[in-house]
């Protein structure tokens, strides 16, 4: 058994998560944190500088960074670093994304509202082979490649997992569903906000956030942030 540590680098810009990710790899005497940053270019530098030497184990990327895709991140570390194993680490939970990212050499796709303390965990399953990835979003793979009884869905035909059904909110309701301010956070929320960056947006405390969120969460039917912006796109209260 190797007792050489599993070197990581980490690329997310929204500060807080980025503070909790790393906290969290740093638990782990096994896993060894190379390198961070908040942005595409500036990871993508550090991996051309990494030419000729031993590529990080596993790369840990958000989709929706502020300078480039972290689509392109995970396609050209791939192209540079082809030993490296690749997890998305973001908020977006759609098909579109999610395929995508296994296109472009992703292994696996965790959402950010899941427990981060096992994140080494999953870093650690990653890099023994293995593929972690969401409940919601393995419900959405296994329905796309048509797995069990579902039939295979073409690209870009949205995907509703079986215990989030779109049909449970009759359209001519939609405009009445959700408040002003229910709709504002969620659309900031569809852009990858923070509570606090929305708190601040908003003029708002974070608790009074949490209680338009709670809100949010009731009348859509759902129990995460992903699963309401999935919700959202398939009633049409975000855009697709």
């Amino acid at each position: 058994m190797s007792t050489l540590p599993i070197t990581v680098a980490l690329v997310e810009d929204e500060p807080e998560t980025h503070a909790r990710l790393c906290a969290a790899l740093a638990k782990d005497s096994r896993i060894q944190l190379l390198h961070a940053t908040n942005a595409a270019k500036p990871m993508l530098q550090w991996l051309v500088g990494q030419m000729g030497q031993d590529a990080p184990s596993v790369l840990l990327v958000d989709l929706g960074l502020p300078d480039q895709s972290g689509l392109e991140v995970i396609r050209l570390c791939k192209a540079m670093k082809p030993n490296t194993e690749i997890m998305v680490v973001t908020m977006f939970g759609d098909e579109a994304n999610m395929i995508r990212a296994f296109e472009a050499g992703a292994s696996g796709y965790l959402l950010k509202d899941g427990d981060e303390s096992e994140l080494a965990e999953h870093v650690r399953t990653l890099d023994a082979g293995g593929s972690p990835m969401s409940p919601i979003i393995a419900r959405q793979l296994l329905t796309r490649m048509g797995g069990g009884a579902a039939k295979p869905i073409p690209l870009g035909m949205p995907v509703v997992p079986a215990d989030v059904p779109s049909a449970r909110h009759p359209r001519a309701h939609l405009e009445r569903l959700l408040t002003e301010r229910e709709e504002t956070v969620l659309k900031y929320l569809s852009r990858g906000y923070s509570y606090g960056e929305l708190a601040k947006e908003m003029g708002v405390t974070i608790n009074t956030i949490q209680t338009h969120i709670r809100g949010l969460y009731a009348k859509l039917e759902v129990h995460s942030k992903s699963e309401a912006i999935f919700e959202a796109k398939q009633l049409g209260l975000l855009e697709k």
